[in-house]
């Protein structure tokens, strides 16, 4: 990540970058993400894997104010249905924490992914998201063709 000089795009560098394997972003854990004792809350990493699957999205050309607005021929919104989560490691005040988010399958409504949170090669927390699509009434939606293709590995 560079240093965001004079007419860099600083907004890529904002949202992390797209990866042969789906999604990379890097943050700091501030002070307000950790508990009395310097470690992370356990509720904060959620915000994170949130982080990383929200500018994913960005990047793949899904943007939550485009949902909002019908673009898709109606009011669409993005809910977790299910989340499995592993802590593994803490993570602590000012380190610096990566983000990787791959998309496993997408069927229907539903879309699967993988995230993990690492700091260096120590992976901290590995997390399984289902997440679906659905419509102003509360009521799945079928995943816009044009979005499968965008959230597909790049790689092998």
């Amino acid at each position: 990540m560079s240093g965001g000089g004079a007419g860099e795009n600083l907004t890529v560098g904002l949202s992390g970058e797209l990866t042969e394997f789906g999604h990379r972003l890097v943050a700091r854990v501030y002070f307000a993400d950790t508990d009395f004792t310097g470690v992370v809350y356990h509720a904060r990493y959620l915000e994170f894997l949130e982080r990383g699957r929200s500018d994913f999205l960005r990047l793949a050309g899904v943007h939550h104010t485009e949902l909002a607005d019908g673009k898709h021929g109606e009011v669409l919104a993005w809910v977790v249905r299910r989340m499995e989560i592993d802590f593994r490691q803490p993570a602590r005040v000012d380190d610096i924490v990566t983000v990787e988010t791959r998309t496993e399958a997408i069927s229907g409504a539903r879309i699967y992914m993988a995230q993990r949170l690492l700091r260096g090669d120590d992976v901290l927390v590995e997390a399984k998201v289902e997440a679906a699509i659905i419509g102003a009434s509360g009521k799945p939606r079928r995943f816009p063709k044009e979005w499968i293709e965008a959230f597909k590995p790049k790689g092998g």
